[in-house]
């Protein structure tokens, strides 16, 4: 790792964490934290610059410090604070422009190690069962975080470009939850009851916090031998939960909403400021998205600790029981799957036909 490391988002509770492991990695002489708001958590010994990333005093700070290493981690689903959906869009797009403008023209700077979404895949009713690194979206995200990330990742490879002498690495994590999650999945999921898609039951992957902290740490040092940390990586654990098997072990109700008006229960959401509930995320409580981690293992070399349900077994254990008890839930659930739709078909044999048909002959 280099001797000098400059973080971005450290007022986040995944920044704080990863500024103070960062600190306990051999060759690191300083790390530098910066955020446009002052860290409510520790930062270790640390340097805490107070900087807004959409600003141009990204490039003085590299160049006062001699930074070898950038970790970008403020690209995010959530607004820290007040903050609207116009201040994280130019956080994450605006400020990532800025960040990658200062690391163009410092000579100093070896490796960029960046946060990015597996969101960048949409979600769509013909996606593939798994998407790789190289597959394409069958349709591009049109709106909130998920198009945040696309645009991001878009001026990361054009930096890489015209910076091919420093190392860059891309993360695109699945949904991160555990003990402390900050996004809009787990505001979701935190709800009392939870609003679904008739019909539909997706298919969803996470990511533990602390695997994060630990990938990060990879993507930021030299890579070990036999794998190579450059490029891009989907990182996710392993398996996959069904968002039924989701309110079952929270021990919540669903509410399953006809498609057209998901769109309502949404805008009612956010007016009373309790989820992020964008189109965005209904293509995901709709579709679902599920990514191929071969590169992850093979290449970068990194084997996630949690699996997907133990990753949301801490963060059902983080919330305490539910309204209702799980098996209640989930016999609920089960007669709710079995009432007739329009068309004649029962909900579940609705939903799992959807999902043999898009998924079963690829």
């Amino acid at each position: 790792m280099g001797k000098v490391v400059l973080v971005t988002g450290v007022a986040r509770q995944l920044g704080g964490r990863f500024v103070r492991r960062v600190q306990r990695e051999p060759g690191v002489d300083r790390v530098i934290a910066v955020d446009a708001v002052a860290p409510a958590h520790p930062l270790g010994d640390a340097e805490f610059v107070r900087a807004d990333i959409r600003q141009s005093a990204l490039a003085r700070i590299l160049a006062r410090y001699a930074v070898d290493t950038v970790v970008h981690l403020d690209v995010s689903g959530k607004a820290l604070g007040a903050g609207g959906r116009t201040a994280i869009k130019e956080t994450n797009v605006i400020g990532t422009m800025q960040l990658l403008g200062a690391c163009q023209k410092s000579p100093t700077v070896q490796r960029l190690v960046v946060k990015s979404s597996t969101s960048v895949y949409g979600s769509a009713p013909r996606d593939p069962a798994v998407f790789t690194e190289t597959t394409p979206p069958k349709s591009l995200p049109s709106g909130g975080f998920a198009k945040d990330a696309v645009e991001v990742e878009g001026y990361v490879r054009g930096f890489a470009r015209r910076r091919p002498d420093v190392a860059v690495c891309v993360l695109r994590f699945a949904n991160i939850l555990g003990p402390r999650p900050d996004s809009p999945l787990a505001d979701y999921l935190s709800l009392p009851v939870l609003p679904t898609v008739f019909g539909y039951d997706p298919r969803l992957q996470f990511v533990h916090e602390d695997d994060v902290i630990e990938v990060l740490g990879i993507a930021a040092r030299e890579p070990r031998r036999g794998t190579l940390n450059s490029g891009t990586f989907n990182i996710a654990g392993d398996g996959v939960l069904l968002l039924s098997q989701c309110s079952r072990r929270l021990g919540k109700p669903t509410v399953p909403v006809l498609l057209p008006a998901v769109t309502w229960v949404g805008s009612a959401l956010r007016t009373i400021g309790m989820t992020d509930f964008s189109p965005e995320q209904i293509r995901l409580l709709t579709h679902g998205r599920v990514v191929s981690t071969v590169q992850m293992r093979e290449t970068l070399g990194f084997r996630p600790e949690f699996t997907t349900a133990e990753t949301f077994a801490e963060f059902a254990r983080s919330r305490g029981p539910g309204l209702l008890p799980p098996e209640t839930v989930g016999r609920a659930v089960d007669r709710l799957a079995e009432l007739p739709l329009p068309g004649g078909a029962g909900a579940r044999e609705r939903g799992a036909g959807a999902v043999e048909t898009i998924h079963g002959g690829r």
